[in-house]
């Protein structure tokens, strides 16, 4: 079993910074591509950032040069540095990550998410 723990979100002021965390836990290989995304209500899913094993990273357009993400593979733990926040922002966003399980199958998993209020 695999779990994906997001943490850092909350409530913040237009132009604030927050710092959401996902970290994974469980049985598992290793851990492939880790990425962000956010679901604000009555929207569709939507990529955020990602990165892969080796630190290549891929933003949504909106978010560039505003947010960044890194991760630390022996803690098996994904951050997104979120600054310039703007009310727009607002959403839940949720971890993904590609796991390379025991078993030899590569699957996806998400994290519950971690709700991000920005006010204006």
């Amino acid at each position: 079993q695999v779990q994906l723990v997001e943490s850092g979100g909350g409530l913040v002021q237009a132009g604030g910074s927050l710092r959401l965390s996902c970290a994974a836990s469980g049985s598992f290989f290793r851990i492939n591509n880790m990425g962000w995304y956010r679901q604000a209500p009555g929207k569709q899913r939507e990529l955020v950032a990602a990165i892969s094993r080796g630190g290549s990273t891929n933003y949504a357009d909106s978010m560039k040069g505003r947010f960044s993400i890194s991760r630390d593979n022996d803690k098996n733990t994904v951050y997104l540095q979120m600054n310039s926040l703007k009310p727009e922002d607002t959403a839940v966003y949720y971890c993904n990550a590609g796991v390379w399980l025991r078993s030899g199958v590569d699957s996806p998993y998400w994290g519950q998410g971690t709700q991000v209020t920005v006010s204006s």
